[in-house]
């Protein structure tokens, strides 16, 4: 890891956010919002994954969002690319050894509630690992067994909601599944999921979660409402649906961690 931490310290020139945020499907406009001051494909990054999933561009921004200093992961690796849970290990271990202490988690999901439609935004407060799978198995230390019961930090989250409501832009709060995709749910895992007491669902951020908390960070995470799972409209789902639908979403949760960061929301 350290010779990717060297490269980006060099080429950061002084530049130290402590504050990173991972945009998912319909969040690129948020990229566009930031004071730019390097901008780096992960091809470049020895050790970053680069997706090959459209709507994932795949670089890392550094600059500023008003006069906070702030590190952007724009797009991420799926487990279900390659079966890998550990898949943005190496990126999140990154962050934490440049010295970031937050780090907010977004994502395009599905809405299990039927007064959260298409283009809604939801701040997560807490998740179910659906899936099985974990990105610390194999991990050698102790340091593994990460206690959750905070994996999503209530003041961060509180934060989230204020800029929303100062805004006048309306949002909601739940709790997300983590399907493994790459295959959306059938109306059966619905059902399941909502009595579970999901609200949402969706095929990423989860091992992000985990691995942030692994590595000391504060999380903070928000999905974008792209579609109603399976069965709750008869409609069949589609990866081209997620994409028509997350920039709607995206726009207000773009709108809403600018603000968030701008004055400061992620201060300890």
């Amino acid at each position: 890891m350290k010779d990717v931490t060297d490269l980006l310290v060099d080429r950061l020139d002084g530049l130290m956010p402590r504050v990173a945020v991972v945009l998912g499907s319909g969040l690129g406009p948020l990229a566009e919002e930031i004071d730019v001051k390097v901008r780096i494909p992960y091809g470049e990054l020895p050790g970053f994954p680069v997706s090959r999933v459209s709507g994932h561009a795949g670089e890392l921004i550094a600059g500023h969002i008003g006069r906070e200093p702030v590190l952007m992961l724009s797009g991420r690796v799926h487990y279900y690319e390659s079966g890998d849970a550990r898949a943005m290990r190496r990126p999140i271990e990154v962050l934490a050894g440049l010295g970031v202490q937050s780090i907010l988690l977004t994502n395009a999901a599905g809405s299990l509630r039927e007064d959260m439609p298409p283009g809604s935004v939801m701040s997560i407060t807490d998740h179910i690992n659906y899936s099985g799978m974990n990105p610390l198995i194999g991990e050698e230390n102790d340091g593994r067994f990460v206690g959750m019961t905070t994996a999503y930090d209530e003041v961060l989250g509180y934060r989230v909601r204020a800029s929303a409501e100062k805004l006048g832009l309306p949002i909601h709060k739940g709790v997300y599944m983590w399907f493994s995709g790459p295959s959306f749910e059938t109306p059966a895992e619905i059902r399941m999921a909502r009595i579970l007491g999901a609200d949402a669902v969706g095929m990423s951020t989860v091992p992000e979660v985990i691995l942030s908390r692994f590595f000391g960070l504060r999380v903070a995470a928000a999905s974008v409402i792209t579609n109603y799972g399976a069965g709750m409209t008869g409609a069949e789902q589609s990866h081209e649906e997620t994409k028509e639908w997350a920039p709607a979403g995206g726009r207000r949760l773009t709108a809403i961690l600018k603000d968030m960061i701008a004055e400061g929301g992620f201060e300890a």
